[in-house]
């Protein structure tokens, strides 16, 4: 009996441990269920709703570009693309594989995505093939079973009606680097691109809007099923630009196959009318990728189709200089406007003798005649007797040797010197230094844009900057008033008698550019020639006739310049030509501007004649009977 009493008593002790463990076991049961259910239920059914639920970020459009008639000169087109989504795929070079056995990829292609593939994160998608047609579309997703990390997008592509015509102006977008990519959570979606160069990467950041968002749902392995809500992105800002897109391309064709700059002011505000850098390059080839074969042809392209010529290209500016010396010498009290100075075709300094281009010299000349022949020793003198300091000092004011406020990262300051820069590069400021550089040579180094930023402000006396930008978002920027810039700090006589002495150039008998006198009736261009060496010339080559640039290879050949602004007794437009090896400034960049002015005087409808207008001017190239010899300085 007490053995049974011990059994019970045994039995129940266990049966109550057991029963406490398993409520105890209950008791944490339920309290996790709680914890679970109740305290931490909407975070849990937060993760289930994200996995059944996938927010993406949506790509804004890019902003247009736009000319001053709204006409557009970049913009975006719609388009149909495969992507692939790295981290869906257990074997991406596997399904790479299958899709291209499906569409098929060039090499190019295919280096591409696997650089892609290399350096972005395995969660960003990547292009596998933008412009899908139909059909390629249908076979993608007939076969999405096989193509795991594969999906069909929508994205823009960016457009450049005009290709190679602005390429240098609009400037070109390129996928973003990996930096870029990890800084800036936008630039990692599919599609994006920043801007490069010119306009499209000054104005990047407000090109590129702002992003969307939307909600798809998926299946277990990631395929989206459909989608569930939608915000769109902010699209980028629209730009209008100063640039005239016919005028643009009018200038392009006049240019044709030099190797040459144009720039085209409203010498009034600034504003860019037109901008030509001839040969160019297809910008839309940067949007996918460049290939090897064709940055070589690029590079190795003497005429270097990829620089900006008119705002990076520098040249010395020759006689084209002779205006701003002419301002220092009178600014300085050097010279006086009729005070006159004899021209043997010499100058004697020491024991250098510095020639004019003309051998026989010109006699006695003033100011006027000075610039109207373009006489060397004339200008030797005035620049021996102002002094570099000064001459630098004017030409900062006219725009030369600081760096233009234009919308072109690309835009170089150029360089005027001083005694102060040659002495920190270790020398010696020689009188014979003055001498060379008040004809525009020595260690000058100008920009066409600033030429054409000279003539505008000698026109008009008033500090204009040149500059792209009319309006954003329909809002006007700054500049676009004449009052807004500010008056030159130069005394209104000498802007007079150098204006005189660029009318006569081109209109006086015995000017230096006849050939490019304007053929409309009431209208006169004030202009002004510049041949530049890039060689060295030899004493005795010069003093005995025996050099002839037109027989020397063509990247041994002076730079031909001219620069001009019309109409003359109301100026409105300023004009900048450099034909890279072109020779002769009076022969070959003359005839062009005279073409170039022509156009844009008849576009004026202010200017336009009652009758249609006759066909835009060729240039001529060839010598008019009776031409003076060509400048070479």
């Amino acid at each position: 009996m007490r053995r049974d009493t011990n059994r019970t008593n045994v039995f129940t002790r266990r049966a109550l441990i057991l029963g406490g463990i398993e409520a105890l076991a209950l008791g944490g049961l339920a309290a996790k269920l709680y914890q679970v259910q109740v305290v931490d239920g909407k975070r849990y059914a937060l993760l289930a709703e994200s996995n059944r639920v996938s927010a993406r970020l949506l790509a804004p459009p890019r902003g247009r570009l736009l000319d001053r008639d709204g006409t557009p000169l970049a913009g975006n087109r719609m388009n149909w693309r495969a992507v692939l989504i790295a981290e869906q795929a257990d074997d991406p070079q596997a399904t790479l594989a299958r899709f291209s056995g499906l569409i098929p990829l060039s090499e190019h292609e295919r280096a591409r995505i696997d650089r892609e593939l290399a350096h972005s994160r395995r969660f960003i998608p990547i292009i596998l093939r933008d412009f899908l047609e139909w059909d390629e579309m249908a076979l993608i997703e007939v076969n999405a079973p096989d193509l795991p990390g594969v999906m069909i997008d929508v994205g823009t592509t960016r457009l450049y009606p005009f290709g190679a015509t602005l390429a240098h102006v609009v400037g070109y977008v390129a996928p973003p680097s990996e930096d870029e990519a990890e800084d800036e959570p936008l630039l990692a979606l599919p599609g994006m691109r920043v801007g490069r160069a010119a306009v499209e990467k000054y104005h990047d950041l407000a090109l590129r809007g702002h992003a969307g968002l939307v909600q798809v749902e998926v299946n277990a392995v990631g395929r989206v099923i459909r989608e569930l809500a939608r915000e769109e992105g902010v699209p980028g800002a629209e730009i209008t630009l100063t640039i005239d897109s016919g005028l643009q391309q009018d200038v392009v064709a006049t240019l044709g196959d030099e190797s040459a700059s144009a720039v085209v002011l409203d010498a009034r505000n600034g504003e860019v009318l037109a901008m030509a850098t001839t040969p160019s390059f297809d910008p839309s080839l940067f949007n996918s990728g460049v290939s090897q074969a064709q940055w070589n042809e690029w590079t190795k392209n003497r005429q270097t189709p990829l620089i900006n010529k008119a705002v990076a290209g520098l040249y010395a500016p020759g006689s084209t200089f002779k205006m701003v010396v002419a301002m220092a010498g009178l600014a300085a009290r050097a010279i006086t406007p009729n005070e006159r100075i004899v021209c043997p075709g010499y100058l004697d300094l020491g024991d250098t003798r510095f020639h004019c281009w003309s051998r026989y010299g010109h006699g006695a000349l003033d100011l006027r005649g000075g610039l109207k022949n373009s006489c060397d020793v004339f200008f030797y003198e005035v620049a021996r007797r102002t002094g570099i300091d000064a001459i630098a000092a004017m030409a900062n004011r006219f725009g030369l040797g600081v760096r233009p406020q234009i919308e072109l990262p690309e835009a170089r300051a150029g360089l005027v010197p001083t005694r102060a820069w040659r002495e920190s590069h270790g020398h010696h400021w020689n009188p014979g230094d003055t001498v060379v550089h008040g004809i525009g040579q020595g260690f000058l180094e100008i920009a066409p844009v600033q030429l054409a930023t000279m003539v505008a402000r000698i026109a008009t006396g008033r500090a204009v900057e040149p500059h792209l930008t009319r309006s954003i978002n329909g809002t006007a920027a700054a500049g676009a008033d004449p009052a807004f810039w500010p008056a030159l700090d130069v005394p209104a006589p000498f802007l007079r008698a150098v204006r005189e002495g660029m009318w006569a150039v081109v209109n006086e008998q015995g000017g230096t550019a006849p050939l490019a006198r304007l053929d409309l009736s009431g209208m006169q261009l004030a202009g002004k020639t510049g041949s530049t060496q890039v060689r060295h010339v030899s004493r005795e080559a010069r003093e005995h006739g025996h050099f002839n640039s037109e027989s020397l290879p063509w990247e041994f050949r002076p730079h031909a310049l001219f620069v001009a602004f019309a109409p003359y007794d109301a100026p409105r437009y300023a004009l900048a030509v450099v034909v890279e090896h072109g020779n002769a400034g009076a022969q070959r960049a003359a005839p062009l501007a005279r073409a170039i002015m022509t156009d844009v005087l008849l576009r004026d409808p202010a200017n336009r004649p009652p009758q249609p207008a006759a066909p835009r001017i060729a240039a001529r190239l060839d010598p008019a009977p009776g031409t003076p010899p060509a400048e070479t300085r």
